[in-house]
This record gives structure tokens, sequence and C-alpha cells, in this order.
């Protein structure tokens, strides 16, 4: 008898191209664009990907302009990928 398979289903993401702003303590604010968003998470571009840390604040100004804290998922060049946690 053959396995069910698993379906998984992906939420909903925006394309946008937003700025936004990247703070981490102890280092100077940066600009940051979002690519895509959704309730979970987003995609975001940075100049200097190497400097971003597992853990950070997000503002998207566009929205509601406060931060919300933000962990890396995974990592391609200048592109993260991330969940927001609060």
């Amino acid at each position: 008898m053959p396995k069910p398979t698993k379906r998984f289903e992906r939420e909903v993401r925006r394309v946008r191209y937003l700025s936004a702003w990247l703070f981490v303590k102890g280092q100077a604010d940066r600009e940051c664009h979002i690519l895509d968003v959704s309730s979970h998470g987003a995609k975001i571009a940075v100049q200097a990907p190497f400097e971003v840390p597992a853990r950070f604040e997000l503002a998207i100004f566009q929205n509601d302009k406060k931060r919300r804290v933000c962990e890396v998922t995974w990592r391609r060049g200048k592109v993260l990928g991330v969940k927001f946690v609060s």
C-alpha cells in the first residue's frame, strides 16, 4: 500500500518592494528591502548579508511602523528568508 503524500500549504505571500530598517543591538541601523511578505515572515534583500545575525528587529514603515523580531531561516547571497517571532 503506498504511503499518503503530505501536502504542505504555503502561506500566501504578497510580492512587495518596500523599504524597511534592520536593527541590531550594537550596530548601526541599516536599510533593507522587502521583496515579499506574509503574516509569518518575509524575504528581504540586504547589502551586507554577512553582517546580519540570526536574530534581529525589522521595521516595515509602509505597514504599521512597529518593529518585529525576526529569525533568519535561510540565506542566498544578499537575500534572506526570515520568520517573525514576535
